[in-house]
């Protein structure tokens, strides 16, 4: 059976909308994007290296297939990440979406998704990586349905923005498995979810 394992930019205060870019997700008003990018250094890119090199899938939400799929296929100025995630198989969990999907390697997961993504957890034998995509970490919390959460967590108070946990979410107790700071001051994190925990999920 498969892991799903998160991967996100983090603030302070818990906000992941829009890390990248300004033009990225303004959503609610949202002027603040692009705060991730003067934190980089080369840890973070060792650790988000590593992760990229692991064999598995991603599992994304509508909004972030469709933001990634219009940038990465079109860079070609031998950026590494653009030809893994090309050949990475991609299902995307959308209501709205249609077969067949603009990039390569990318299957459509209709329906009920949390339903979908556990029996697709049971076919496959390696890890479904989720980056961005918060409405869906939100839909398959209460099911249980995540494993890992690998957290870029940045010094710094947005004030504003879309949160990875929001208030009405669900229960979920975690276990600290790693944590390695950087020179610019994040501090990531890896957290399993701890299934022994009293009143989470099993």
């Amino acid at each position: 059976m498969g892991r799903i394992v998160v991967t996100n930019h983090l603030t302070l205060d818990g906000v992941m909308q829009a890390p990248a870019s300004a033009d990225e997700d303004t959503r609610g008003g949202f002027e603040r994007g692009g705060w991730a990018p003067p934190y980089n250094d080369e840890v973070m890119g060792a650790v988000m290296a590593e992760g990229m090199a692991k064999e598995g899938s991603l599992l994304l939400g509508r909004r972030t297939y469709e933001h990634f799929a219009s940038f990465w296929p079109k860079q070609t100025d031998g950026n590494p990440f653009t030809e893994v995630l090309n050949r990475t198989q991609k299902y995307v969990a959308s209501t709205t979406l249609e077969e067949p999907l603009p990039w390569e390697n990318s299957t459509l997961l209709g329906g009920d998704v949390p339903e979908a993504v556990a029996t697709l957890k049971q076919e496959l034998d390696h890890d479904l990586g989720i980056l961005g995509s918060g409405e869906l970490i939100r839909s398959l919390m209460p099911h249980g349905l995540i494993d890992e959460f690998l957290l870029t967590i940045h010094p710094l108070v947005l004030g504003q923005g879309r949160r990875l946990f929001g208030d009405d979410g669900a229960y979920a107790a975690l276990r600290l498995a790693d944590t390695k700071p950087t020179t610019t001051g994040v501090i990531i994190a890896r957290y399993v979810l701890d299934r022994s925990h009293p009143g989470g999920p099993r």
